[in-house]
């Protein structure tokens, strides 16, 4: 079963990794289909972690207690009259999240030839998710890596994460794709996307003299709906983030048409 949505599903966000997992492979494979043969897609990962929202950072102690080869006895003090503190154990809130992406690479020599992402949530919020994501989008944009930006997720700021590009106010829709090739550099070729609209066909730029090889996105998440099993959904209740004006009323109808709510 498809989803009641012509195009993205906005209530795909709240199972967003699982999702993300799923275009990763499906995008992998369809690239491996049709890449030239000296050409390989690979999936890739970064992980970072969270600490009560903070990334955790290498810390040096203000003292510090090392093991040493004995020398002389040292006498010790005497600790019969002292009041032990008895100390309360805590646990670290921290849990190691990994963001996938591909990356298509020269068979010989692994000279990575374009990145591709899917944006996540953390991706557009200021945080270690961010912070990680800017850090190895830098990197390929230093090395004049072709860079594909896919952002399915209406969480963050997007414009924020757009910088230094600047996205005209006709252009400014529910999601996006970006794509920025390594011989222009100063502009990139963006794809507004409406939540009302089927998914486009995009174009994944490679080496200079190849053919870029075409990915149907909505033919991707199709699969992600079907294979995760997504239509048990409950669309009785609000996805998050919640839609808004006449977003939430023509989704309203849509459901309601579908017989899902």
């Amino acid at each position: 079963m498809k989803s009641p949505f012509p195009g993205m599903d906005p209530y795909l966000e709240q199972g967003w990794r699982d999702v993300h997992t799923t275009l990763i492979s499906g995008t992998r494979a369809r690239l491996n289909q049709s890449l030239p043969p000296d050409l390989v897609a690979r999936s890739e990962d970064r992980v970072y972690v969270e600490a009560d929202g903070e990334r955790l950072r290498a810390i040096n102690p203000d003292v510090r207690v090392s093991e040493q080869p004995p020398t002389t006895a040292v006498a010790q003090p005497n600790a019969s009259n002292l009041a032990i503190a008895q100390p309360v154990l805590i646990e670290l809130d921290s849990e190691p999240v990994t963001e996938h992406f591909i990356e298509i690479v020269e068979a010989k020599g692994d000279r990575v030839v374009t990145a591709i992402e899917f944006v996540s949530p953390t991706n557009k919020v200021s945080g270690p998710g961010q912070h990680s994501y800017l850090e190895k989008r830098g990197e390929f944009l230093d090395s004049r890596t072709n860079l594909v930006e896919i952002d399915l997720v209406r969480g963050g700021d997007w414009l924020g994460l757009m910088r230094p590009y600047r996205v005209p106010l006709t252009a400014r829709t529910t999601y996006r794709a970006c794509v920025r090739r390594a011989d222009r550099p100063s502009k990139a070729e963006f794809y507004p996307i409406t939540l009302r609209q089927r998914l486009p066909t995009i174009l994944i730029p490679l080496r200079k003299g190849d053919a870029p090889v075409a990915i149907d996105l909505q033919e991707l998440l199709d699969n992600a709906y079907e294979t995760g099993r997504y239509e048990g959904t409950d669309y009785r209740l609000e996805c998050e983030p919640p839609l808004q004006g006449e977003d939430a009323a023509w989704a309203d109808h849509l459901l309601r048409n579908a017989g899902r709510r």
